[in-house]
């Protein structure tokens, strides 16, 4: 654990509740806690046209700059600020704006493909897998796309069938081995909840003997 720095790792498929245990573990922690999320590192894809962009495969490990968010992570366990790349899901390619960094306590690393990547992985101190049933994912991943980035109802629907759901099941749920924890219904688990905020609260008492 490099400068007194824990770092969570929170994978499971799209809508599983990786965001609501996140939240809550901000809402505890947050003035500690820095936050990586995989899906600003999508590639950035200049070349293409919207239409050309709506028909990529997002949800294979291709379609993300992995290599960079380990490096960037490295540096932020080091202690190091980065500034992180931004996606804009609206025009399905990355933003002309990055996100300044700066290292914290707890880092929080956060996405669908962050254990697929061993690279990635092996910086985390906790790994996290939430696991919930695919029918409310799909439920969860409608009400989002459609009401937070303008998606039609058939465009969700046409890439969870083509893309989402057989890469979830070649890529995302096999990862679920390398998790230490694996939280059925995420942030909604309270006993779960419970087990990680003491953990992180144990780190920084530890963190401030340390220092005493």
């Amino acid at each position: 654990m490099e400068n007194n720095i824990l770092v969570l790792g929170i994978a499971g498929g799209t809508g599983s509740g990786k965001t609501t245990l996140m939240d809550n573990l901000i809402g505890k922690f947050g003035d500690v806690v820095t936050v990586l999320s995989h899906d600003n590192y999508y590639r950035r894809h200049d070349n293409l046209t919207y239409e050309q962009r709506c028909r990529l495969n997002y949800d294979e490990p291709a379609s993300l700059e992995t290599e960079l968010m380990a490096e960037h992570l490295s540096k932020l366990r080091r202690g190091e600020a980065i500034d992180c790349p931004i996606y804009d899901f609206t025009i399905h390619n990355r933003s002309d704006q990055t996100m300044h960094i700066v290292p914290k306590k707890v880092i929080i690393v956060e996405g669908i493909l962050i254990f697929e990547n061993e690279a990635l992985r092996n910086l985390m101190d906790i790994r996290i897998f939430v696991d919930t049933d695919a029918d409310i994912r799909l439920c969860r991943r409608i009400a989002r796309d459609v009401n937070q980035r303008g998606r039609t109802l058939e465009s969700v629907l046409t890439q969870y069938q083509q893309t989402v759901k057989p890469m979830h099941e070649k890529y995302v749920e096999p990862s679920k081995k390398y998790a230490h924890i694996v939280v059925p219904e995420g942030g909604r688990n309270l006993i779960a909840l419970d087990m990680i905020t003491e953990r992180i609260r144990r780190h920084l008492e530890d963190v401030c003997d340390t220092k005493a």
